[in-house]
């Protein structure tokens, strides 16, 4: 069996296919891909590879808002990038990244994503930019920066379009558990 690419809406898959798209991603994280962290991935659009051991690799995006400069975008924020021990540094993530860009460049004003330092060299050879300016989010209690974002939270432009200006903050929606 060869590797094969598929693509789904969240609401288009069964709870077992969910079932083991979330088990391998518990299993890539090695226990550390929260509750949290899966609900963040649902709503939009999966992608995952499937070899003949089951799946190998996911991702998706979201979409969340972001305000720049008194201005409300619609992103793709890129949520569940993960693949199995075994198949590691064979272009999976890189097959899975093509497929979620070309969704963020048919529905969004740019894509956005926190790395890791493992993933980050990945979104950078894909050309995504580190943004150098400030994070913050939306809360409850109203804007709170997120320092501990900046220097991980990578922007894509979509279909050319031009990415905010960091010279002004990039403030994000609230959600639950990790806000990022």
């Amino acid at each position: 069996m060869t590797d094969s690419l598929r693509l789904a809406p969240t609401h288009e898959l069964r709870p077992e296919r969910l079932r083991t798209l979330r088990e391998m991603l518990d299993a890539a994280f090695g226990g550390g891909f929260s509750d949290e962290d899966w609900d963040h991935a649902l709503g939009g659009i999966h992608a995952w590879i499937e070899d003949e051991r089951g799946v190998a690799a996911h991702g998706s995006v979201i979409m969340r808002r972001a305000l720049h400069r008194s201005r409300s975008y619609r992103v793709g924020y890129v949520e569940g990038v993960g693949v199995r021990a075994d198949r590691r540094r064979q272009g999976l993530a890189g097959r899975l990244m093509a497929e979620l860009e070309r969704v963020i460049d048919g529905a969004y004003a740019f894509g956005a994503l926190s790395a890791s330092d493992d993933g980050a060299a990945l979104y950078a050879a894909r050309g995504w930019r580190l943004w150098e300016g400030r994070i913050e989010v939306l809360g409850p209690d109203g804007l709170v920066r997120l320092p501990e974002e900046e220097g991980s939270t990578f922007l894509r432009s979509a279909g050319g379009r031009v990415l905010p200006d960091p010279a002004a903050a990039l403030a994000f929606d609230w959600r639950d558990g990790d806000v990022m």
